[in-house]
């Protein structure tokens, strides 16, 4: 029995294909169209085959950065104890905050501990003169490239929450990572990797877990790929060994018509489409991504740098190698976290509820020397001037003491660094309260911060907006400022 169209089926399907046509004609006038392999190509230098979510777009406007690499401190290290020193946490040490000194101080009475100075020192350093605790000697060195914030604030005292926030911009989860929106909005410059690659913590992942690089309402192309640091970056990435190259080839290229077939059924459908990118993606990393992880050809003295040398930065070194390595490559958007929730997460991350100097010493050590020999590296090699450091956590700290030795989470201040994409270093913007409980003085939210990293790489954040559930969503929601002092 024969299938026959009825009117309606055919105007759509005539009105389709000659409005597809004319589509296809403007885009490959404007240069638009992704390139197909040629047959038989593979490994690291093989072109996308068809539609590539991650071919590279063009930004709003002229941007400083082309690349993001974002340093994640999971659990929450102490602004008070790190890279804002308070001189008043000495002055009252160990008296409560009652209701004469919390109104004289403007800071909120009734907390459970009295006032709990810091137990590292701070010093001065480079010629802006900015203090950095004794926990930082390294990164210190490289205060005159740093831009520090120390008035930026959370929504959430809650660490999943808070991880999503900063991660998102919003404190549930389901929304699309900043990694997912950057490489929305931009593509990436590398053919044979993911735009968006993230390395966790070897002792675990990070609170919140993938939320934190989910892609949310976004086609499914644009999460995060996650890379173990060291051996296969993924798990199953070698083809087994009774496959040639040419059978693999061939396999993928009969799926990839299988499922184009049904994505002509199905224009809608994110996830399929994703996972024939991903397929052929999969397929050139089986080239290049064992490449990226193997830092055998790499320098004695470039390991040495990033702390390779060492056990207790070893780890972490090699993560923040692994984030030059992959930028260098071309990928967009690279999350390292430091601090991972296997097994005591009140050592395991920063989450200093116990005993803060234990913690907060284990941690520095093993990321200040890497640290500062990603920022070094970097401009050795010309990356720092269009790549973005950022150095930041879920929340700060409060100025008093738990049990004596700890303290608790802090949702109303921390500090957020930022290196590279020609930003102005030795600078301090914004301040908190005398005692570090509150921003004060330039008040900075996560929009803030998320729409000034757009702008750095070219895209107005008010632009970049993706339709869902009938609105133009945003990274930055309805809110947002520049920082003006890191913009300029």
């Amino acid at each position: 029995m024969k299938n026959f169209w009825n009117r309606r089926d055919f105007l759509f399907q005539s009105g389709g294909g000659i409005s597809g046509l004319a589509l296809a004609y403007m885009l490959n006038q404007e240069g638009l169209l992704a390139a197909p392999t040629s047959a038989g190509a593979t490994g690291c230098e093989a072109a996308p085959i068809g539609n590539n979510p991650y071919a590279p777009k063009q930004p709003h406007f002229k941007p400083r950065a082309k690349a993001v690499i974002s340093l994640f401190m999971s659990g929450a290290p102490s602004h008070v104890d790190t890279f804002d020193p308070k001189q008043a946490l000495v002055t009252y040490a160990g008296q409560p905050l009652d209701s004469k000194l919390a109104s004289d101080l403007k800071v909120r009475q009734g907390f459970p501990g009295p006032i709990m100075p810091s137990p590292f020192s701070f010093k001065k350093y480079g010629q802006s003169g900015i203090d950095v605790s004794e926990l930082f000697p390294n990164v210190a060195q490289k205060v005159d490239e740093i831009a520090f914030v120390r008035s930026v604030y959370a929504r959430s005292n809650d660490h999943v929450q808070a991880h999503y926030d900063m991660h998102s911009g919003q404190i549930n989860m389901g929304y699309p990572s900043v990694g997912s929106w950057v490489t929305y909005g931009l593509g990436s410059e590398a053919t044979s990797l993911p735009g968006f690659i993230v390395v966790h913590d070897a002792r675990g992942g990070p609170f919140g877990g993938p939320n934190c690089w989910s892609a949310g309402f976004m086609p499914a192309a644009y999460q995060g790929t996650m890379f173990r640091p060291s051996g296969d970056p993924i798990i199953d990435l070698r083809p087994p060994a009774d496959v040639s190259p040419e059978q693999q080839r061939g396999m993928l290229d009969t799926l990839a018509k299988l499922n184009q077939m049904d994505v002509d059924k199905n224009p809608g459908n994110s996830e399929l489409s994703a996972r024939i990118s991903a397929y052929e993606l999969a397929y050139r990393m089986q080239g290049c991504a064992p490449e990226v992880v193997n830092i055998d050809n790499e320098s004695e003295a470039t390991k040495k740098l990033y702390g390779l040398d060492n056990k207790n930065t070893e780890a972490f070194g090699r993560q923040c190698l692994l984030g030059r390595r992959l930028v260098e490559r071309g990928v967009r958007f690279v999350q390292l976290y430091e601090g991972g929730t296997n097994g005591n997460q009140f050592m395991n991350t920063w989450d200093a509820h116990n005993n803060l100097k234990a913690n907060h010493e284990l941690h520095a050590n093993a990321c200040d020397v890497p640290i500062a020999g990603l920022l070094t590296d970097l401009k050795a090699r010309g990356l720092l001037n269009d790549t973005l450091v950022i150095w930041h956590g879920e929340f700060g700290r409060m100025p008093i003491s738990q049990r004596g030795v700890g303290r608790d989470h802090n949702p109303g201040a921390q500090t957020v660094w930022m290196a590279g994409a020609g930003i102005k270093g030795g600078q301090v913007i914004g301040s908190t309260d005398d005692f570090g409980y509150k921003a004060a003085e330039q008040p900075t939210s996560i929009h803030d911060l998320h729409a000034t990293l757009l702008h750095l790489l070219g895209m107005d954040h008010t632009k970049l907006t993706y339709r869902f559930n009938g609105r133009d969503m945003r990274l930055t929601d309805v809110g947002g400022e520049l920082i003006p002092q890191i913009v300029a």
